[in-house]
């Protein structure tokens, strides 16, 4: 939960610099993108037990998500953009005796549609690299694979709700609907 709560006000914090830095640099073509999100969904990849009796679940698009990047405008109205970044997804346990973590590298690409009144809409691909499913000596890592997704997004100002599409795979060819409904946070500067 302290993971958590810091993400959230580490988010905030960035938020709200990046509002004020947004006035000066509205005419660049190309301007350095910021966000995070935090993400809920997808199938059980692990469940850990704990001595209290309790069970906790690692689902495939759980996590907390910082990432940067670049935003390309395409028109002189400034309402359609292209967007690429690359990042860190993370999510974690409960446990206090071990570090059992997912981890994994996204990459994403989409075309954006913000209107004079901030609101926005994307549409694009994306993609989770370096995959890593790690039990902290507790048991066997695993490596996970991904086939490229889709990613949509809706929203007003610097937040949104997002929706991505994508599967995971194991070492057995076991596949994992890594789908996640998240709360992003992005601005430009």
């Amino acid at each position: 939960m302290k993971q958590i709560c810091w993400t959230v006000l580490m988010i905030t914090a960035l938020v709200t610099t990046v509002t004020a830095q947004q006035k000066k640099n509205i005419n660049q073509p190309v301007r350095f993108l910021l966000g995070g999100a935090l993400e809920l969904g997808g199938d059980k990849v692990a469940e850990v037990y704990f001595t209290d009796g309790s069970t906790q679940y690692i689902k495939a698009g759980q996590g907390g998500t910082v990432y940067a990047g670049a935003q390309f405008r395409l028109n002189q109205k400034q309402t359609f953009f292209l967007r690429s970044s690359v990042g860190i997804k993370y999510v974690t346990t409960k446990a206090d005796n071990a570090h059992i973590r997912l981890t994994r590298i996204p990459f994403q690409l989409t075309a954006n549609y913000i209107s004079p009144d901030k609101i926005q809409l994307a549409a694009g691909l994306v993609t989770h690299q370096a995959i890593r499913l790690n039990f902290d000596g507790l048991g066997e890592n695993a490596k996970l694979t991904s086939s490229p997704g889709i990613v949509i997004e809706a929203g007003y100002g610097l937040v949104a709700l997002s929706y991505t599409f994508m599967t995971y795979k194991d070492n057995a060819s076991r596949s994992y609907a890594a789908n996640a409904i998240g709360l992003t946070f992005s601005g430009v500067f």
